[in-house]
């Protein structure tokens, strides 16, 4: 069955098309998979789990959380003199921080954004909803392009 994204495409709209958001595609994130690709992925399979299961996510939260998740705007696979040595560590500070700078986005986004890495970062542990799903979503996405979306494919 083939869903309708209509609804999701309208929340997300000013986002994805934002000057800035769209720099993400300058960025590798895995595989041959861009950084903007990944957060579309982790938006839309986020979208899917809450209407599968039925979860009543609050999907303006949902949405922007999922598809600024990894909003911090440099390759990770650049060392750059060792500042990004830490990146699955710090990288979703640096994402909440571009979010709040370019969308004002309110507290539950941010806590969606901020706790996405874990349990790679224990002390952030997701507690809403939205949160979990987003969290889930991106360990799925993450592995599926990792392993299927690489440039000997």
């Amino acid at each position: 069955m083939m869903e309708n994204y209509s609804e999701m495409q309208e929340i997300l709209s000013d986002i994805q098309s934002d000057r800035t958001v769209r720099k993400m595609k300058q960025y590798i994130q895995h595989g041959n998979v861009s950084t903007y690709e990944h957060c579309k992925n982790v938006a839309r399979l986020s979208y899917d789990i809450n209407r599968a299961f039925s979860l009543h996510a609050d999907l303006r939260v949902l949405l922007t959380g999922a598809m600024l998740h990894d909003f911090y705007l440099y390759d990770w696979h650049h060392e750059d003199n060792g500042e990004h040595r830490l990146h699955g560590f710090s990288h979703a500070e640096k994402a909440r921080d571009n979010a709040k700078k370019y969308f004002h986005i309110d507290n539950e986004t941010e806590h969606v954004i901020y706790c996405h890495m874990w349990p790679l970062n224990p002390g952030r542990i997701p507690r809403t909803r939205e949160a979990w799903i987003v969290c889930v979503a991106d360990k799925c996405s993450s592995l599926y392009e990792t392993i299927f979306c690489r440039k000997d494919h």
